[in-house]
């Protein structure tokens, strides 16, 4: 039983590089949904497995002694090493819970911090622009009450010719009609419950870039004016962006090569390539296993509890 939990703590190391070749192969839009949603589901499956590792521990406390014999089917091993695990388990639930809290907290600072920036502000159709000299711009996602706003420096209109600045506005148009600091939330949040979907938002990120990238070249009808916006908003862009919140996407960061290179090559057809499939088995194996021992538990305690009823 105990086996059939730790699987689902160990399955996340294999979803980094398998995201990188989603990313890689899989049209943005289906990519940025397949390897957030696994991440998120990774995250999930590790947290329960985490809490149903950690009853042992938490009913050895006077407070709960009472029903631990309901938990006697975890015992599936040496009593010191079910403790063991269950110490670890409990360790480990309380740094995500504490590590989510902690720079949740920070994000939402930043990101008030960043409205506070362009409160008073007018803009036009979403659009605000602010007169700075220094190169910027991004989509500033809404709130309950507000809408999203397109942010833009008067020093990165400058720097862009006006085929450049429509190609700009689209690509951050994109990111919020399809909410993409949603999808970087959640792998934020994904990764802050195991250290290995970590380096997953950075894909998630790039998918994201490479999404809002493909449609800001289907409004300008040109990939190549699509591919050398992006390279001269990325150049021209010198400002340091602390004060905005991680999953504020902009069409200036990522591995702008990269999406360069993508956008002068033809745009991506829709097929299912090996590594999505690979991402869905492994989601799948990890569910699976979570759920297997989830109703191992649930037998147990059935049983255990029929034991008492017959004493």
């Amino acid at each position: 039983m105990i086996a059939l939990l730790l699987i689902p703590l160990i399955l996340p190391f294999a979803l980094p590089p398998l995201a990188r070749r989603v990313v890689d192969r899989v049209r943005p839009e289906v990519a940025l949904w397949t390897v957030t949603t696994a991440s998120v589901l990774l995250a999930v499956g590790v947290v329960a497995c985490l809490g149903v590792l950690l009853m042992p521990l938490a009913l050895a406390a006077p407070p709960l002694a009472g029903p631990a014999h309901l938990i006697q089917p975890l015992d599936a091993g040496p009593q010191t090493l079910v403790m063991a695990v269950s110490v670890l388990a409990g360790g480990g639930l309380v740094v995500a819970c504490v590590t989510a809290v902690r720079k949740a907290l920070w994000e939402i600072r930043r990101l008030r911090a960043a409205r506070l920036d362009v409160a008073g502000l007018p803009d036009a159709a979403g659009l605000c622009v602010i007169d700075d000299a220094r190169p910027d711009a991004y989509a500033l996602p809404g709130g309950l009450r507000t809408a999203g706003r397109i942010v833009v420096t008067t020093g990165m209109l400058r720097a862009l010719t006006p085929g450049e600045r429509g190609v700009l506005l689209a690509h951050e148009r994109a990111h919020l009609d399809g909410r993409h600091h949603l999808f970087l939330a959640a792998a934020q949040l994904s990764a802050w419950c195991h250290p290995a979907l970590a380096s997953v938002t950075r894909q998630v990120s790039f998918a994201a870039e490479r999404a809002a990238d493909e449609a800001a070249a289907l409004v300008a009808g040109d990939r190549a004016l699509a591919a050398n916006a992006v390279g001269h908003a990325a150049l021209a862009s010198t400002r340091a962006r602390t004060a905005l919140p991680a999953f504020a996407p902009s069409a200036v960061t990522g591995p702008v090569p990269a999406r360069v290179k993508a956008l002068l090559a033809h745009a991506p057809v829709r097929h299912l390539a090996p590594p999505l499939l690979a991402v869905v088995m492994l989601t799948g194996l990890a569910g699976g296993s979570a759920l297997a021992g989830a109703v191992s538990v649930h037998h147990g305690v059935e049983i255990a509890q029929g034991e008492r009823g017959r004493g």
